[in-house]
């Protein structure tokens, strides 16, 4: 293979001349339009460099406190994210090109990437009937089966709680799409993780120099030394997804295989025009989404009871009082309406740390917009900056307290409104009321049943939880039953759910 040094010393000047041309196009562009602050950077390159490789968050909430409401691609407060993202959504809600990770990873198939056309529309329009509010009665079982699994799962192997995490929540979502349960530490469900954490890697600001400047894909393939990174990425992913697809085709020809979204969605006329990356990113966007997030966000309400246990004993009073203080019963779906405080609690862990997109997920403007004095050109990229709006005072009160009372308004149930945990706008996440109902679910059971505590001389850092845990728990955390009754509670209830087999 060709060496780095050769490499860069053949496009050099190629690269001179690039950045040349750019420097006078830069010139020309401030004369024209008004952008907000800007963050001191290098010549041409500007902050590329500067943005580090994981926990953006902290970094971008200290660029927030210093450059106000909004900086040069962040937005920093919920107000300007409101007039911006959702008032003006239909020219805020497209995407930048991204040669690498859209590109050469997804072959222009990941629909979180795509940007805001016909074809993004057919493919969200086929995900919202999956993944929307009018099919939670779908789901529903599946979590309930799951999540008693869960429970047995934190019973017998307590130090495995991470695992279990990820284990309910791509149950669930295979369960739907797929006909099929998850185990435990399953190398498919591993794998799945692992790519999709690679995804989120390499899409990282600043990771690959060619999605900042996407003018390098120009170059000859020779020479662009990110290739061969990305189409082993893109391979890896393919075959993850494609497993799958085989696996249910080969049951569907023995007739094992039972009804759900897979074998509804290969009979219908749109997969007939999808080329074959396109219908295996469709299996794959929806098990990463259905996967990732909610298994993240468990384990941040986990950090949550942990650090700031005084929340857990109010919680606990809430569900006392519905399934009786000496663990009568589970939670159940039907106690939700009375189960309010456990509802804010989960609004809280979705605003609390937000690890999923820390500085949010960047969108372009498609045509020239001007607001409150700045002039910005289309093209341009903007994104919410989830950790500073998240962890700012000026938009709640004690704002790194993990504290549900801030959401007891009467709103608990409106499970986007107070917090950017799904993102704004058109783009916000298709799968927001299944990854909410996941997570409801599972806290309520998991806060009624279980003790979570710091283990001593190894403090939980809230502030740096990893959002990229390469198949390690984020922290540790000492998980015992609440009492003994309610460990037998779990023997009675849940041991069947582990059973269960399709």
């Amino acid at each position: 293979m060709t060496s780095p040094q050769v490499i860069l010393f053949a496009v050099s000047p190629i690269i001179v001349l690039f950045m040349t041309r750019l420097l006078w196009h830069r010139v020309q562009h401030n004369r024209k339009y008004k952008l907000p602050p800007q963050i001191p950077g290098l010549p041409i390159f500007g902050n590329s460099f500067q943005i580090p490789a994981l926990q953006q968050g902290p970094w971008a909430k200290d660029l927030a406190d210093k450059y106000g409401e909004i900086t040069w691609v962040f937005l920093n407060s919920s107000r300007v994210v409101r007039d911006l993202m959702e008032r003006r959504a239909a020219i805020y809600c497209s995407r930048p090109d991204f040669p690498m990770t859209q590109g050469i990873m997804s072959r222009e198939s990941r629909i979180v990437l795509i940007p805001y056309n016909d074809r993004w529309r057919v493919l969200r329009k086929i995900m919202h009937n999956i993944l929307s509010s009018r099919q939670h009665d779908v789901f529903m079982p599946f979590q309930d089966l799951e999540s008693k699994n869960l429970l047995w799962d934190y019973l017998e192997t307590p130090d495995r709680w991470w695992s279990a995490n990820g284990r309910y929540a791509n149950s669930v979502i295979m369960s739907v799409i797929f006909g099929r349960r998850s185990v435990l530490d399953e190398p498919n469900q591993i794998e799945l993780f692992e790519t999709a954490e690679e995804f989120l890697e390499e899409q990282q600001p600043g990771k690959n120099i060619v999605d900042g400047y996407p003018v390098l894909q120009k170059l000859p393939r020779s020479l662009q030394w990110w290739r061969p990174r990305g189409n082993r990425i893109y391979e890896k992913t393919r075959n993850v997804y494609l497993r799958e697809v085989k696996d249910l085709e080969e049951r569907m020809k023995a007739g094992t295989q039972k009804q759900c979204f897979a074998t509804d969605f290969l009979a219908t006329k749109e997969i007939k025009k999808m080329g074959e990356d396109q219908k295996l990113f469709v299996f794959g966007t929806l098990l990463e989404a259905g996967s990732d997030t909610s298994r993240v966000s468990i384990g941040q309400i986990i950090a949550g009871a942990a650090t700031y246990p005084d929340w857990v004993k109010r919680a606990r009073e809430n569900l006392d009082a519905v399934c009786g203080s000496n663990a009568d019963r589970l939670p159940q779906w039907e106690d939700r309406p009375k189960l309010n405080y456990i509802s804010a609690v989960v609004k809280e862990g979705f605003r609390w740390r937000p690890n999923t997109a820390e500085i949010g997920a960047p969108t372009m403007l498609i045509k020239d917009d001007e607001y409150e004095g700045y002039r910005f050109p289309a093209g341009t990229v903007f994104t919410w900056n989830a950790w500073a709006i998240a962890l700012s005072p000026k938009e709640y009160e004690d704002p790194e307290r993990f504290w549900p009372e801030r959401f007891l308004n009467g709103e608990e149930e409106n499970a986007l409104k107070g917090h950017w945990g799904f993102g704004p706008g058109r783009r916000v996440c298709v799968g927001w009321k299944v990854g909410e109902m996941n997570v409801w679910i599972a806290i309520a059971r998991l806060i009624y049943c279980f003790d979570f505590e710091q283990i001593p001389g190894k403090p939980i850092d809230t502030m740096t939880i990893p959002q990229i845990t390469k198949h390690k728990a984020q922290f540790e955390v000492k998980v015992t039953p609440r009492t003994p009754a309610h460990a037998k509670l779990i023997r009675k209830e849940c041991a069947d759910a582990v059973k269960v087999r399709y």
